[in-house]
């Protein structure tokens, strides 16, 4: 059995929908408009929202971005009238856990709110069973591909932000470092293609690397990220080389480490190599 919030200004369908989460066996309660739901939520926990997106005052989809805002574990979905289902999809964009066309409710109610609470349940758990892993340790070997970037930081960022590690500034800062140290990597490093050529003329140093990427040695070389996390910090290396290779400035270390969450970084200068080490040191909330 889930406690659920039904957020509705009409009395006769927020009723409708207590009726078949009643029926499907969860405790619900209702609010006639966004403000009295935030304030429901603040004086009660909640298992799942679901709320109508046209209101008067703060519209669902305003809600859905509160929720997401201020309780970001209370999964919230829609019920929408014919001919906004646009409108839900840009509410699931904002964070929505989905939503049900109101002349399906019957139908579809029952079933996706057991599917969305299933799946925060899985949730919460795996983020409880994390907080149980004392260290984890990942080798990444990539090629010298730029594409592989992205999902190697979005990787990262998730494992960083499961352990709870640092806010959402530092977290853009190490995207960033982390970002800047692998294109360095593959460019400057494994295919040796100095930046002052890219100064020079953008299209023929896009040209040169594609050339080395096919051709050897460079194309045989990669670029390893060793990650080594714990619930008191995580750190991630990635070494470069190639007479190319310059190390770029590095993230200024904190100087009061206590007042925000700042990502360290410190490089080890041994030409024609350099080693980047970036650091994310543990900080609890209550020093944010």
């Amino acid at each position: 059995m889930a406690r659920i919030l039904v957020v509705d200004d009409s009395l006769t369908q927020a009723a409708q929908a207590q009726f078949l989460l009643e029926d499907s066996g969860h405790e619900v309660q209702t609010a006639s408009d966004g403000q009295e739901a935030l304030e429901e939520i603040t004086r009660q926990a909640f298992d799942l929202v679901l709320t109508d997106l046209q209101m008067p005052g703060m519209n669902g989809l305003e809600l859905v971005e509160a929720i997401r805002a201020r309780y970001p574990q209370v999964p919230v979905i829609l019920m929408t009238a014919y001919g906004s289902e646009d409108i839900a999809i840009e509410a699931l964009q904002k964070g929505a856990a989905s939503y049900v066309p109101k002349k399906n409710l019957e139908r579809d109610l029952p079933e996706t709110v057991a599917q969305v609470l299933m799946v925060s349940k899985a949730g919460r758990e795996q983020q409880r069973l994390y907080q149980c892993l004392a260290q984890a340790e990942y080798h990444f070997v990539l090629e010298n591909d730029p594409a592989l970037i992205p999902p190697l930081i979005g990787h990262l960022s998730e494992s960083v932000s499961r352990r709870n590690l640092c806010d959402a500034n530092s977290l853009l800062r190490m995207t960033v470092a982390w970002s800047e140290a692998l294109l360095n990597a593959m460019q400057h490093g494994n295919l040796e293609v100095s930046s002052e050529l890219r100064q020079q003329d953008e299209r023929i140093f896009q040209g040169v690397l594609d050339k080395r990427r096919q051709e050897e040695p460079y194309r045989s070389r990669r670029v390893h990220v060793i990650a080594r996390e714990s619930p008191e910090q995580a750190v991630y290396v990635i070494p470069m080389r190639g007479p190319a290779s310059t190390c770029p400035p590095c993230p200024t270390r904190p100087t009061r480490p206590t007042s925000s969450a700042s990502a360290a970084g410190a490089c080890c200068s041994s030409a024609p190599s350099w080693t980047r080490y970036l650091t994310v040191p543990r900080v609890t909330r209550s020093s944010w």
